[in-house]
């Protein structure tokens, strides 16, 4: 992480709409011996609990899921415009398929506690779950059910506390 400092979660000067929605961000989960990652563009920073939380939506089809749900800690990875093909990849291909790393040539790193990141990141969440809910049809309030499901695949969502927030020096 030595190229990388801390900062409160509260010092991000980077538009969270413009990381989340229009940059994307890889969510990793896993550990040295075994990890995977995916691209999201769903989720949300905020205060809940009176802690800094991340809200990420995860479909439970995805490998990613697997590892979210064994593992109490993740990282969301931001990168600038130039990894873009690297992020769509990532959100297109299944690691239970091919090894993603090998594929984008991103660099895994580790927390000092063994979560892993991306080194080319600009700014790295790690993330401890909090809270767990899966979505249903029934809560959608809106019509976006046959926009954004087919069938019975809701999302889970997961409010998590931003326990670190690295950024490059």
């Amino acid at each position: 992480m030595s190229e990388f400092k801390e900062i409160a979660p509260q010092e991000i000067a980077e538009n969270p709409f413009k990381l989340i929605g229009g940059d994307w961000a890889l969510v990793t989960s896993g550990s040295e011996e075994s990890f995977n990652t995916m691209t999201i563009s769903w989720g949300g920073v905020g205060i809940m609990w009176n802690k800094p939380v991340t809200f990420s939506f995860i479909r439970p089809q995805r490998y990613t899921y697997e590892f979210i749900e064994k593992n109490g800690y993740f990282t969301m990875s931001f990168f600038d415009e130039s990894y873009r093909k690297a992020l769509a990849f990532c959100g297109s291909k299944s690691g239970r398929d091919v090894d993603k790393v090998k594929e984008t040539g991103l660099t895994p790193a580790f927390t000092e506690d063994g979560v892993p990141y991306f080194a080319e990141a600009k700014l790295v969440l790690v993330c401890k779950k909090l809270y767990a809910q899966d979505l249903n049809e029934q809560s959608i309030v809106e019509d976006f059910v046959k926009d954004s499901y087919n069938g019975d695949d809701y999302h889970r969502m997961y409010v998590s506390e931003i326990v670190k927030a690295l950024t490059k020096n």
